[in-house]
């Protein structure tokens, strides 16, 4: 069917062809994602509906999807390691495979007890990375369960906690700074040892003696593209990228998105002049959101 054809078709008609794509991934990890890594570590738990991530002295933990997927939302609830989880990470994230691989993070970096997680994240296109926010949360991580949320589309990546927006990446390929939009990913989750540079830059090691550390998972959901299901080429999926995808937050997410930036973000690579010695990434200077 020629593009001008297909323009033509009545939004809903072509919404329907689209959403053949579209795969729903949710509720259990023993159908929908598997251990790659520190299996003795790790255990299904319920039904096989919940994930137990487990660090010690011998070894961490990680789950991966069985799926890839390109483009779509990402939802995991996560309760974090409790007491003094120093040197630890637990990370929830997307990633293509091999040198120039493309991901998109969370990663929730431990705490001496007492002191707040540090919510982290960052972005990489082509193996290209160096895109660091960091927030304190404005809640208590390991008393509860809390939603974290990808979402990936062609124009842009939003991180969500709770529902609320906390960050934008925005799609500026065009004027040749890098963005995700052609490698299919993995969903990983996993807990591991970073003490060299989690906890105060390293200062703060693991303190083994409060070992086993546990991550809690629950309530996995993909709104995705399964790779191998894509629409064919015929359908240029970023033609229709505002009919099947948001193009930008509404002012009620943009104003929570602000206040809360504004209280708990501590770190915003766009600020940091003695890393980048004013040579700021050229996104720094574009629209953020």
């Amino acid at each position: 069917m020629a593009k001008s054809a297909v323009l033509r078709l009545p939004f809903l008609v072509l919404f329907s062809i689209v959403s053949i794509y579209l795969s729903l991934v949710e509720g259990k990890f023993k159908n929908t994602m598997f251990c790659n890594w520190g299996a003795h570590h790790s255990s299904l738990q319920g039904n096989g509906d919940d994930v137990t991530l487990v660090l010690d002295q011998e070894s961490g933990s990680g789950i991966e999807s069985n799926t890839t997927f390109l483009f779509g939302t990402f939802e995991m609830q996560i309760k974090l390691v409790p007491g003094n989880s120093a040197g630890t990470v637990t990370a929830y994230y997307l990633s293509s495979i091999g040198e120039k691989h493309d991901e998109i993070d969370f990663e929730f970096l431990g705490n001496v007890s007492g002191q707040p997680y540090t919510i982290h994240t960052n972005i990489f296109s082509q193996g290209c990375g160096g895109r660091e926010q960091q927030f304190h949360p404005w809640f208590d991580p390991i008393a509860d369960f809390h939603n974290y949320t990808i979402y990936w589309s062609p124009s842009q990546v939003i991180w969500y906690v709770d529902r609320v927006p906390i960050r934008v990446y925005n799609n500026y390929l065009k004027d040749g700074i890098p963005f995700p939009n052609l490698q299919e990913m993995r969903v990983y989750s996993s807990l591991w040892n970073a003490d060299s540079w989690a906890t105060r830059g390293g200062l703060d090691k693991i303190d083994w003696q409060n070992a086993p550390f546990v991550a809690e998972l629950r309530n996995f959901k993909a709104s995705a593209y399964n790779y191998d299901e894509r629409p064919p080429p015929s359908m240029n999926i970023i033609e229709y990228d505002t009919m099947i995808y948001r193009s930008e937050l509404d002012e009620d997410e943009h104003g929570a998105m602000k206040a809360l930036r504004k209280k708990h973000m501590i770190y915003d690579y766009c600020k940091d002049v003695k890393r980048f010695r004013g040579l700021f990434p050229g996104d720094c200077f574009m629209p953020q959101y």
